[in-house]
């Protein structure tokens, strides 16, 4: 998979702005929802909406669930360091990585580690099921930090519009 994306650059208006921050905030809004917001008609709306799709404004629509009532309660920050620094090395993480249901968000960041992760977990006991049979798993990691969410203050997907 491609870091980058070939999507058709298109130039936004007011309302392609207003209708990205209307999905963002509730994607199951229907297109005649969205078309009274910005006082529109249907079609218009919905060409307006796939042509966002399509240049890659709109990546997905998703149910933000939640993890407690789903007992996977506990999040986890992880920082991980590979051992090398090799293509083929950094590919075979990403793809084990990528294998891993617990981890929900994976980033190649700079600085003194190489990947931060967020796991979703029941407890700490299956953190560390999680980290001796999976993570401990995988090839070439050097080392792996954990952090363990007491609270979450601010959770928001939107993208500042």
């Amino acid at each position: 998979m491609s870091l980058e994306e070939n999507y058709p650059t298109i130039m936004l208006d007011e309302t392609d702005f207003r209708i990205l921050k209307m999905l963002q905030n509730r994607a199951n809004l229907t297109t005649k929802d969205l078309a009274a917001k910005v006082n529109l008609s249907t079609t218009p709306v919905f060409e307006r909406v796939k042509k966002l799709e399509k240049a890659g404004y709109i990546k997905n629509y998703v149910a933000v669930l939640d993890a407690g009532k789903l007992n996977k309660g506990l999040m986890v920050f992880c920082n991980v360091t590979l051992k090398e620094h090799t293509r083929e090395i950094g590919n075979q993480f990403v793809k084990d990585i990528l294998s891993l249901k617990e981890v929900v968000e994976c980033f190649n960041i700079s600085g003194d580690y190489d990947f931060f992760l967020k796991i979703l977990v029941r407890d700490m006991k299956e953190y560390q099921n999680f980290v001796l049979d999976k993570l401990g798993g995988i090839k070439n990691i050097g080392s792996a930090h954990s952090t363990f969410v007491m609270g979450e203050i601010k959770n928001s997907y939107a993208v500042p519009i």
